[in-house]
């Protein structure tokens, strides 16, 4: 069992696709079949599985973030990123994908996610990759 780690440097708020990334890393591993948990430690970016084959819908999916958790006068935080706060606790920081054939088991469309509130940043992401 390994921890892993990689950096995603974000240029705006958007969805990054590092789903070849974790891939990689589950190769190096010698994992044949086990789990793989993916997780950022951050409080304004997320991890998420949807669809990578049209970008339309990660395009979608932000833009319904924005208008369900909008900027408001009445936020008290003073960095003024309280909407990046709650989109990242409602998507959540963290996934585990099986591991089948060295490989992580995903839907035909599916992808994982770095969601970036924030940006741009440097984000950390963590793999724990178990047998």
């Amino acid at each position: 069992m390994s921890i892993y780690k990689f950096e995603v440097k974000t240029k705006q708020e958007g969805f990054t696709d590092i789903t070849y990334k974790i891939n990689s890393y589950i190769e190096q591993s010698n994992v044949k079949e086990g789990i793989c948990v993916i997780y950022t430690p951050h409080t304004t970016a997320a991890i998420t599985i949807n669809e990578n084959a049209d970008p339309d819908v990660v395009d979608d999916l932000l833009f319904a973030l924005d208008k369900i958790y909008p900027q408001m006068p009445e936020f008290k935080h003073l960095e003024g990123n309280s909407p990046a706060h709650l989109k990242s606790s409602c998507i959540g920081v963290s996934e585990t994908v099986i591991i089948e054939n060295s490989k992580l088991l995903l839907g035909t469309w599916q992808g994982i996610y770095l969601c970036e509130f924030d940006g741009p940043r440097t984000r950390k992401v963590y793999l724990k990759i178990i047998k």
